[in-house]
């Protein structure tokens, strides 16, 4: 798949700076070092019932400014010009200076003895929910946003280079997954995009990384990185402990699909291009950030158990379908499980294929512009298998904020932002054989037999495994950058150098002092928090084994469908209609029937793939 698609604050899906993008805070003591204000400064009495008439006041406010700021975002994003830009940053700019004045405020009245439950809950996700803050420095938010956009921007202008040729964001993706092209083309544009893209982001990331610091110790926090891990219903030391022995359950899995791949592509080609033992080459994984592999999977495929006998694109091609027949099939879905149909204005409104007369950010991402029903998605289809899955990602986003738009505003968000990107994720696992039987793209007489189940789980492991380190390292990169201990003449170094040491990954040629192949990377310019992708990657087998289970499917994980099934669908809505409204635990246990996570249901399902490593990797060495 693409680089992982996007959600921010349902309402302002564009740049996280603006809003409370990170759901459900920890319910813990407001800090002690937020400022203090003398309380006759204070918009309402420092009691419990002055508490809930500022919750009250400060979601009507948002509310009312997430609609216009969403709509700007959205013009930004799909029509970019300098005026665009210009009219985000400056709406952006209010919003951080909202979003700072009430989570300065809310600290206040968080520490008011007494509260109601649901009032204390809210001022802690106001509190908690900022992604960057802006201190309360005259100009500080306008600066904090004037880059934001800046780089955001940047990124969606970006371009590299192949043959010699300039290529734009979305080909250059596209043309990293070719399994046609070659060592050196694979290598120009992976260089030429992250010298071009991510090199002149350095400086006004830096000065980025300083503002929104000053911002989050004004809030009471050490530093922004400490404010992101804050917002899971437990403390930063405790989340962090959480991804790591998340990572640790899964490690092994991820070293042996790590053996097996290097080899194969030492085999095809060579000790000089990918040696034999040791990391491997970013450039050749057949994507730009090697966070996923699925794309090179025709090269690393065994002979015989290891050919699928089908690609979703071409079966699309081969009926005539476009990009609208795409996202059709992905609503006939979510309809399957009882949803009702996609309001008629996400049809008219969505941006679904690259517009040839002007620039667009094509990041796939999903949009909530009114809080309410005008949902959208913004994409640059192609008729392939990788947007046919980030499609049906993406309308669990939509489904999602529209499951609890009935809920009050600081509420209109998942359990945690792992939530909001496990759901569509969860529902594409039902992507099976007999899924594409079902909907009418496959012909039964095609259903790869149980001896194919070695290459469809392989497959899906090159993207669900492979990921799972990128998804924790961009954040412990930013965490770093933000607690001091990663400093911007050493910002590329440790970039690399986390890459290797968890991914086992390493660039194709030496770096130079100017690099910055973080900005390479989208969700760093578009300061998206990336540790939700990691959690989404566990969740969603978490709720697919949780789904299968309640459709009483009785074969393997890995080829349970619970398509049609409205039971499922009934018991998934009731966890999306919870929103943010209480801790992540108990949505959990309302689909799941347990509250923690774990990575055991990931591993049943590729239990049959880590015994046929094992033996394929006889005689390697594993890791780097």
């Amino acid at each position: 798949m693409k680089s992982l698609p996007l959600l921010l604050k349902p309402s302002l899906a564009a740049l996280a700076v603006a809003m409370l993008a990170v759901p459900a805070a920890a319910e813990t003591a407001a800090p002690e070092a937020a400022p203090a204000a003398a309380e006759a400064d204070l918009p309402f009495p420092l009691t419990a019932e002055g508490a809930a008439q500022f919750v009250a006041a400060a979601e009507k406010d948002m509310f009312d400014y997430t609609v216009e700021a969403s709509q700007v975002n959205w013009v930004n994003n799909t029509y970019i010009t300098d005026d665009t830009d210009a009219m985000a940053a400056r709406i952006n700019a209010v919003g951080t200076e909202k979003s700072v004045k009430y989570a300065l405020l809310s600290a206040r009245y968080a520490a008011i003895p007494g509260l109601d439950a649901d009032v204390a809950r809210k001022l802690n996700i106001m509190r908690n929910g900022l992604v960057l803050p802006a201190p309360t420095t005259p100009g500080a938010a306008t600066e904090l946003n004037e880059i934001a956009t800046r780089l955001n921007s940047q990124y969606g202008k970006g371009k590299g280079t192949l043959n010699g040729k300039p290529i734009n964001g979305s080909d250059i993706e596209a043309e990293m997954g070719n399994p046609e092209r070659t060592p050196a083309e694979l290598k120009e544009m992976w260089t030429s995009w992250h010298d071009n893209v991510g090199a002149p982001m350095k400086d006004d990331y830096a000065k980025l990384v300083g503002i929104a610091n000053a911002g989050a110790k004004e809030l009471g926090f050490d530093n922004v990185g400490a404010m992101w891990r804050s917002g899971y219903d437990m403390s930063p030391e405790e989340f962090t402990a959480m991804t790591e022995r998340l990572w640790e359950e899964t490690k092994p899995l991820y070293i042996a699909l790590h053996t097996y791949v290097r080899a194969q592509l030492n085999k095809k080609y060579g000790d000089a291009v990918q040696p034999r033992t040791g990391p491997i080459r970013a450039d050749l994984l057949g994507n730009m950030w090697a966070q996923e592999w699925g794309n090179i999977y025709p090269l690393v495929a065994p002979a015989g158990a290891g050919d699928v006998g089908y690609d979703i694109g071409e079966l699309l091609a081969a009926k005539g379908k476009g990009p609208l027949d795409m996202v059709k099939y992905g609503e006939g879905f979510y309809s399957s499980l009882g949803f009702k149909p996609l309001p008629e204005t996400f049809w008219q409104r969505s941006q679904f294929t690259k517009p040839a007369d002007r620039e667009v950010v094509c990041h796939a991402s999903a949009w909530d512009i009114d809080n309410k029903d005008d949902i959208r998605i913004k994409m640059c289809i192609k008729v392939n298998a990788d947007d046919f899955i980030t499609i049906h990602h993406e309308l669990g986003h939509n489904y999602y904020q529209r499951a609890y738009n009935a809920r009050p505003f600081t509420y209109l968000n998942g359990a945690n932002d792992g939530f909001h990107e496990a759901i569509g994720d969860f529902i594409a696992l039902s992507i099976t054989p007999e899924y594409l039987v079902q909907i009418g793209l496959l012909d039964r007489a095609n259903v790869p037999s149980a001896d194919k189940d070695t290459g469809l789980l392989l497959r899906q492991a090159m993207d669900k495994i492979a990921f799972l380190p990128f998804g924790l390292l961009v954040d412990k990169w930013r965490w770093g950058v933000f607690d001091g201990s990663i400093t911007p003449d050493t910002y590329n170094d440790a970039w690399v150098k986390l890459k290797r040491d968890y991914q086992g990954i390493v660039p194709p040629g030496d770096r130079p002092e100017t690099a910055f192949d973080p900005g390479g990377k989208y969700h760093i310019p578009g300061n998206t928090p990336y540790a939700r992708y990691f959690l989404a990657r566990i969740l969603q087998f978490q709720f697919y084994k949780a789904a299968c289970d309640q459709a009483g499917w009785k074969g393997p994980l890995h080829r349970c469908s619970f398509y049609g099934n409205k039971e499922v669908g009934a018991k998934l809505g009731k966890m999306l209609d919870m929103g943010a409204s209480k801790p992540w635990p108990d949505a959990l246990e309302a689909f799941t029937g347990t509250r923690e996570m774990s990575a055991k249901p990931m591993l049943e399902y590729f239990a049959p793939l880590m015994k046929w490593l094992k033996e394929q990797n006889k005689g390697e060495k594993a890791g780097w």
